[in-house]
């Protein structure tokens, strides 16, 4: 749960508890935890419904949605989320099937407000920036990281390399036969990637069987 969305319901900060993990985001940054607490919830479609106790972790971060619910709890629901049509279904209590409806217009907008926020340009600085430099800066966040100087395309072991082209040409061959000696650490598909412990690098997905 979003801290603004905390501040929206009117709860009170004395109901947090401690939180002592830590949490980062998909870029790596730390977001601030402000506690957690536990809230009955109620998932309806006007007709059925379902009350349940939702341990929340209330986060101070910038976002354009109120509250994530992770795949632990969806799968405590034993809920089917779906995308494509926009619906979530969970069954209550009773065996009857809830059927939460999206509001397509509403998802647009929540959607096009999170990129807003993650496009933002943050800058630290101990003077004014001036326009040529604020120009840069948003010229270098549309392309994306890209090269410092000019590249030469040279061919090693039959792989493309793109050496600088401010290099001095002793630096430019010792690069080169740096590469050409442990050509077998670069890997150019799957296949080259070998000796892998899967335990340590695969993807699973928590579903019921």
């Amino acid at each position: 749960m979003f801290w603004t969305t905390f501040n929206k319901l009117q709860l009170s900060p004395d109901q947090l508890r401690p939180y002592t993990g830590c949490l980062y985001g998909f870029v790596g940054d730390q977001v601030e935890v402000r506690g957690h607490l536990e809230l009955r919830t109620t998932f309806t479609d006007g007709v059925l419904s379902r009350i349940e106790n939702i341990r929340y972790l209330v986060v101070n971060a910038p976002s354009a949605y109120n509250i994530l619910l992770g795949r632990p709890m969806l799968n405590r629901l034993r809920a089917v989320a779906s995308t494509r049509h926009m619906k979530m279904k969970l069954p209550d209590l009773g065996g009857k099937v809830i059927t939460i409806k999206s509001d397509q217009k509403e998802a647009k907008r929540y959607y096009e407000n999170s990129l807003k926020t993650k496009r933002g340009v943050f800058m630290v600085t101990t003077r004014a920036p001036s326009e040529e430099g604020v120009a840069r800066a948003e010229i270098a966040r549309e392309r994306g990281p890209e090269p410092a100087g000019d590249v030469l395309e040279r061919e090693i072991g039959g792989k493309t390399f793109k050496p600088g082209k401010s290099l001095d040409q002793a630096a430019h061959d010792q690069i080169v036969e740096v590469i050409a000696r442990h050509l077998d650490a670069f890997a150019w598909s799957a296949s080259d990637m070998l000796s892998i412990d899967p335990d340590f690098l695969c993807h699973r997905l928590t579903m019921d069987p």
